[in-house]
């Protein structure tokens, strides 16, 4: 028997991750409004080429079906041809050896499910769905489609100003979101098949630290069209509506019930990731635009908010979900137990917490449950442990939240459901009870927890944070007549609710708690439609145009990440987190730009443009 060599594995190893690589950053970067049935097809010729051939319902079904997407997407196909694919993925799902076979038959089966209306309209109509037509990807997927790339090249000519004035066409918070965005344009950021997704949110960060937002005019106001707008809170939704009502000549009065405008970027953000005055910035651009009357600590009732549909000609209710949600657990009602937006509602209005010398313990695995333990660490805890109930990686907090707290010296003890909290003889927490989970079978998209044969853990805490979610405050607004699902609003696809002809509601009170570009998509929204409804068309001149495209730069660079100040120094005061991008960094990453709405499909049809 002759001898045995790895270096052959080896090398075919080192070829397939050559080719395996530009392959995941085509998939990663796949463009939105891509036809599901090409993907499919190209997924399952992935399956095709994988398969050993050694059964028979790889071997020749895989073909078969590829044959029959062939027709699908030649539009030469007719209802039988997808029977075909689903008996066919069927029999594939139920007999393939192995999970090469089986998996593509389920592939298959959940794509003819999931794209119903896609095969229909390749069948039916001889197109594709109206859905599918390809768009500039960071545009289209930003909530508010903000012209990205042109804001881009805005800072790459050196015009701060004008970019923010850009952004201002689509979001009247640059600043709140340079800092605190979820930044899903990034998402399918085509300079991913280069190199990496460009850093827009870190582009947008240097542009209003250069100029910060309060200092760049806004557009003039339209002549006023006589008309009266309510706005039912000052958060990021009801602030957007407001702003956009008042440029087009609307009357607009906000009814805020706190202290001061925000709403949870206010009272939910803390400050070391949102500084209270950069938030200001913001809320001064947009009051300077005039037209905008704010009521402070004005809380509406039934009675009130019937006073106000009659006396308005239209009404945004934007109240967002500033509840705090609870867990039904044994020892709830101790001292020291609280929940996290009762803890962040209170800085925003700068009364800190003293944890000096304390244990807490943190319920939850989003950024809320983050922002609370890395809180407590600012406010002098002796220790902040997070007890989640699944894995880390199931954590719905953002990557760079969970590894800062971390090195913040934040303990994560996973797959930990609590139970119970235990009190001393005064009725005061002294200990968070947890039962050990492991992971089971995915459910609803994640991995669900299962009770583990293991003995309970018990975490020494003073002080219980439970962030387990937000709840809306809708039984007033549900008592006037507004239609309300579990608490969230009802409302039709144009935002407008039953039961009245003038009222629209939208973000975190209509859809729960999301993120704050979100919310301002549905302000923006909710004013064009409003602005629709009171018989107008405003076209808004924001005075700024698209700069010329520059050749693009193809060579491969690392993405500049925002960096943070030493651990070690921010885990002790409330001051701003993140450190400024510089100048040349923030070239790099302009310079990444492929100008996708110039050099790409945007060039052919605009989309994800003036669309908006």
């Amino acid at each position: 028997m002759g001898k045995l060599s790895i270096g052959s594995y080896v090398d075919d190893a080192k070829r397939a991750g050559a080719f395996l690589e530009p392959y995941m950053r085509r998939v990663e970067s796949m463009p939105p409004g891509t036809c599901p049935i090409a993907v499919q097809q190209a997924m399952l010729q992935t399956c095709a080429a994988q398969t050993c051939g050694k059964c028979t319902p790889c071997r020749e079904g895989i073909p078969k079906i590829l044959a029959d997407y062939e027709l699908l997407l030649d539009f030469d196909a007719d209802a039988s041809v997808v029977e075909d694919i689903r008996k066919r993925a069927q029999l594939l799902c139920d007999t393939a050896d192995c999970a090469i076979g089986y998996h593509a038959g389920e592939l298959v089966l959940e794509g003819l499910k999931e794209f119903a209306a896609e095969f229909d309209s390749h069948v039916n109509r001889g197109v594709c769905a109206d859905n599918s037509e390809q768009t500039v990807p960071c545009v289209t997927l930003c909530p508010a489609h903000v012209n990205v790339p042109a804001y881009i090249s805005l800072v790459q000519e050196g015009d701060c100003a004008g970019a923010i004035k850009m952004i201002r066409k689509d979001n009247p918070f640059p600043t709140a979101c340079a800092l605190v965005c979820e930044h899903p344009c990034e998402a399918r950021c085509r300079r991913t098949l280069v190199d990496a997704p460009i850093n827009i949110r870190g582009i947008k960060k240097f542009a209003v630290d250069t100029i910060a937002a309060d200092k760049v005019e806004t557009p003039a106001r339209a002549e006023s069209t006589g008309k009266k707008v309510a706005v039912i809170g000052g958060g990021p939704s009801g602030m957007t509506c407001a702003y956009f009502s008042a440029l087009m000549g609307h009357d607009v009065t906000v009814f805020e019930g706190r202290k001061k405008l925000g709403g949870m970027m206010r009272y939910g953000i803390p400050a070391y990731r949102f500084p209270r005055e950069r938030l200001d910035e913001d809320i001064r651009a947009i009051l300077g635009v005039g037209g905008i009357e704010v009521n402070y600590e004005h809380a509406v009732d039934a009675a009130e908010m019937k006073r106000i549909a009659d006396e308005f000609d239209a009404v945004y209710v934007a109240i967002g979900a500033q509840g705090g949600k609870t867990l039904a657990l044994d020892g709830a009602d101790a001292a020291g137990v609280m929940s996290a937006v009762e803890l962040l509602g209170k800085i925003g209005d700068g009364e800190y917490p003293d944890f000096t010398g304390k244990k807490v313990a943190v319920i939850g695995g989003g950024n809320v449950a983050m922002d609370c333990a890395r809180t407590s660490i600012r406010a002098g805890a002796e220790e902040v442990t997070v007890a989640y109930r699944r894995r880390l990686e199931d954590m719905t907090a953002l990557d760079a939240e969970i590894e800062s707290a971390i090195a913040e010296g934040i303990e994560m003890m996973c797959l930990q459901a609590p139970v119970r909290i235990e009190k001393d003889a005064e009725g005061n927490a002294c200990a968070l009870i947890c039962q050990p989970q492991y992971i089971g079978a995915v459910k609803r998209g994640r991995p669900a927890p299962v009770n583990a044969a293991k003995p309970e853990i018990r975490i020494d805490a003073d002080i219980v944070l439970i962030a387990v979610g937000q709840a809306i405050e809708s039984a007033p607004f549900e008592e006037a007549g507004m239609e309300a699902d579990r608490t969230f609003f009802v409302a039709d696809e144009y935002l407008a609710v039953k039961n009245f002809d003038n009222v629209y509601v939208g973000g975190d009170c209509q859809w729960g708690p999301k993120t704050v570009i979100m919310a301002i998509a549905a302000g923006k929204t909710a004013a064009r439609n409003i602005d629709t409804m009171l018989g107008f068309d405003h076209q808004i001149d924001f005075g700024i145009e698209v700069p010329q495209a520059r050749r693009n730069d193809r060579c491969a660079y690392g993405r500049v990440q925002v960096a943070e100040r030493p651990a070690r120094e921010r885990k002790n005061d409330f001051d701003y987190v993140e450190c400024p991008v510089s100048a040349e960094e923030a070239a790099q990453e302009c310079g990444r730009c492929l100008r996708c709405d110039v050099f790409g499909i945007g060039a052919l049809t605009g989309r994800g443009l003036e669309q908006w």
